[in-house]
């Protein structure tokens, strides 16, 4: 205006006519009262007509006043948003916030988007008309695209400058109700199923959760009573909020963060209501037709899809981007959840496997590594790694570990680092190289998984196994590993390795094993006189594929032991045999006849036998050295098994025992007075108080002579034959003097 006043002054006649048409310009672009003039519609004038409007325009353009009026126009239109439109906006906003009845206000919010409209239609229309004289060059400025952002831009930064919480609040609780209607809709078009139960029925969890669909009294999607449902009536609503939001090109602008905060809580909270705790089933392909429905609704949010509005290349972009979003957060979350409880998944192994590969598809897409890895130690170490829980049970879910982080991250590097607690601590049980050894030959119930790992067929060998560099595989198969492992180990090392060299590899030594192994097989083949030898002997067949053949040998010498005895024994039983009666031995003797230096040492015990076993035993060694000759026996009387009958008062027990306590038993045969313990010493040269007793009650709990004395009597009796020097008493044992040996 300034601009056409000044032309006027300096040349009267051209100046009115400038005058004129810049008055019409501005009284046909925006709405009078912008401009601090009456309503047409008030003051009785006839808006002016696009004729008149382009020849107002021509007028300006060749006074050069031309280049102004876009400038002109969003000036205007930015004063008009702060001083009446925004204000008018909220104040209808504000009257509607705490509307409790989402019908209610809904309508509402739909009426002060409404009123916003009508204010800004006359600007849109003249954007409209400036946009086209663009394009037909009667004006010069930003240009069409430059002009409209510019608007926009002003609209949207005037009127949410600063959005009140409650209104953000309003917005986010409409577009979760109109999501859980939406998918409501889409269950009622699919037969009144939820279309992830499809062949789940079966499910006890699922069955539940359908039948409590079913007889709920309100409607799952709008949340009303079933008889006063408003799902259709919502979406007819939504659908118009959408389509003055996208007139005003607020429809981003609006509905953006309710939607995502929206599909955040939806998805977290189906994922806590389907997934927690459910690991023996897949949930990916579930989740992704789930997301394909969400998907849909974010066409109908924001107007991307359906036969009225076909999707544009950039409502396309648009829509990808988000599904792209949904499932980025879908993944990151999903990963969150198995991480959480990848303890208890381990622990459940195999049967957990369809939860590990859900989770390894998801950490393929996410960086949550480092959160798996710190998570897992701080597990592992909480709830495993303390004096609480049994060796055995350890070991036992290490192996699990192996084998489902083996599927989860084939390099093997998640199991490195996040495992290397475990083995640490393994290091510092004095009971870990034993349980190992008897999982691996199947004495363990809680290490079953060692011998069956024991037994493939083609085993790692732990002579060569680990320290190979070669890869076996294709050129194309090679994968690199992450960016986490140790460049100090070998790929191929780590990725070849199998349980049980993992295990030993706690030790970094085989020979522990081993010598464990000798061990334990010498205990069970000396005190099991019902052992398998085709147990035994296939259990060695095994290690040497596993340790080689040279460490094995010593278990074969001792296997082979346990042989030539029993064919010593059936020789020198069949001799036997072949006598008279009267010249037949009055109780068996059957040696196991030890090659002692390929068996584990023995520990130095002495221990004095009756006479007439000391006879038997030295005529099974005649028998044994006519057999073979040059070669002779030295008795471990500590050692072996007796069987013997043991007559009580009432009952005759017939009873296995180590030698020890049968000394005991053959004690009482001929002395009935438990004090007489001048005699246990005879033969077991010193024993404690304790010692004393507990063996007199092993062997006559049911005696009365026993029951008559306590620990205290005993001692009494014990001391008075100390100070008799029938007894000697040091360093907290009875022993006989030397003089009565």
């Amino acid at each position: 205006m300034a601009a056409a006043e000044a032309a006027a002054h300096n040349d009267p006649g051209p100046a009115q006519e400038l005058l004129v048409a810049w008055n019409t310009v501005s009284t046909g672009l925006v709405p009078p009262a912008a401009l601090g003039l009456a309503s047409s519609r008030t003051s009785g004038a006839v808006p002016p007509k696009e004729e008149e409007l382009r020849a107002a325009v021509e007028v300006l353009r060749g006074h050069g006043l031309h280049s102004v009026l876009e400038e002109w126009f969003a000036e205007v239109l930015q004063n008009d948003l702060q001083a009446n439109i925004s204000l008018e906006f909220w104040n209808a906003v504000s009257q509607r916030e705490n509307c409790a009845d989402e019908p209610q206000c809904l309508l509402l919010l739909l009426d002060a988007f409404g009123l916003l409209e009508s204010r800004l239609d006359p600007y849109l229309r003249s954007l409209e008309l400036l946009e086209k004289w663009t394009r037909l060059g009667l004006l010069m400025g930003t240009g069409a695209q430059g002009l409209r952002e510019k608007v926009h831009t002003t609209l949207r930064g005037v009127l949410f400058f600063s959005t009140p919480k409650t209104f953000q609040e309003m917005i986010q609780r409409l577009y979760g109700r109109f999501l859980r209607v939406y998918m409501q809709s889409k269950r009622r078009g699919e037969g009144g199923t939820d279309p992830e139960l499809e062949g789940e029925l079966d499910s006890r969890y699922a069955r539940r959760r359908y039948y409590r669909l079913l007889q709920s009294p309100l409607c799952a999607g709008c949340g009303s009573d079933k008889q006063q449902c408003w799902c259709r009536q919502a979406l007819e609503q939504f659908h118009q909020l959408s389509q003055v939001l996208h007139r005003l090109s607020l429809l981003e602008r609006v509905s953006a963060e309710a939607v995502t905060t929206t599909l955040h809580q939806v998805t977290r909270e189906r994922m806590e209501d389907r997934c927690r705790g459910e690991y023996e089933r897949s949930f990916l392909r579930e989740f992704h037709k789930w997301i394909e429905r969400v998907v849909g609704w974010l066409g109908k949010v924001f107007l991307q899809d359906g036969p009225s509005r076909p999707a544009s290349p950039e409502a396309g972009s648009s829509l990808r981007r988000w599904r792209c979003h949904v499932q980025r957060f879908f993944y990151r979350i999903y990963a969150s959840l198995r991480i959480e409880e990848l303890f208890s998944i381990i622990r459940d192994f195999p049967d957990s496997r369809p939860a590990v590969e859900d989770l390894k598809y998801c950490l393929e897409r996410t960086d949550q590594r480092p959160q798996l890895l710190v998570s897992l130690k701080a597990a592992l170490e909480t709830r495993l790694l303390h004096p609480g829980v049994n060796t055995c049970d350890i070991i036992t879910l290490y192996i699990s570990a192996i084998k489902a982080l083996r599927v989860l991250d084939p390099s093997m590097v998640v199991l490195e680092v996040a495992c290397e607690p475990i083995r640490r601590y393994l290091r510092t049980r004095e009971d870990t190289v034993r349980q190992i050894v008897a999982g691996l030959t199947g004495d363990s119930d809680g290490t079953g998984d060692l011998a069956v790992e024991l037994s493939k067929t083609d085993p790692a060998s732990l002579e060569t196994g680990q320290d190979s560099e070669d890869d076996s595989g294709e050129p194309e198969d090679w994968v690199p590993d992450p960016v986490d492992a140790d460049p100090g180990k070998s790929s191929s090392k780590r990725r070849s390795s199998d349980i049980i060299s993992l295990l030993v590899s706690i030790y970094g030594s085989k020979d522990l094993f081993i010598n464990e192994y000798r061990s334990l097989l010498a205990d069970r083949l000396l005190h099991q006189f019902s052992f398998s030898p085709e147990r035994e002997i296939r259990n060695v067949e095994l290690l040497k594929l596993r340790f080689g053949e040279a460490p094995m040998h010593f278990c074969e010498v001792m296997l082979k032991d346990m042989a030539d005895s029993r064919r010593i024994n059936a020789n020198i039983r069949e001799e036997d045999e072949k006598r008279p009666a009267e010249e037949q031995p009055p109780f068996g003797v059957y040696a196991v006849i030890l090659s002692s230096e390929f068996w584990p040492p023995f520990k130095d015990e002495k221990l004095e036998v009756p006479e007439d076993i000391r006879e038997a035993l030295e005529v099974y060694c005649r028998k044994y050295e006519k057999l073979k000759a040059m070669r002779t026996l030295s008795w471990k009387h500590t050692l072996g098994l007796v069987t013997m009958d043991v007559e009580l008062a009432d009952r005759t027990l017939s009873v296995a025992v180590t030698p020890v306590q049968a000394v005991v038993l053959l004690y009482f045969q001929d002395q009935g007075e438990p004090p007489a313990a001048l005699a246990l010493l005879t033969h077991l040269e010193s024993l404690s108080l304790e010692r004393i007793y507990s063996m007199l009650r092993m062997f006559v709990v049911t005696g009365p002579a026993l029951a008559e004395i306590d620990l205290q009597e005993l001692q009494g009796f014990l001391q008075r034959k100390v100070r008799d020097q029938q007894l000697v008493y040091s360093a907290g044992v009875y022993r006989l003097p030397k003089s009565c040996g």
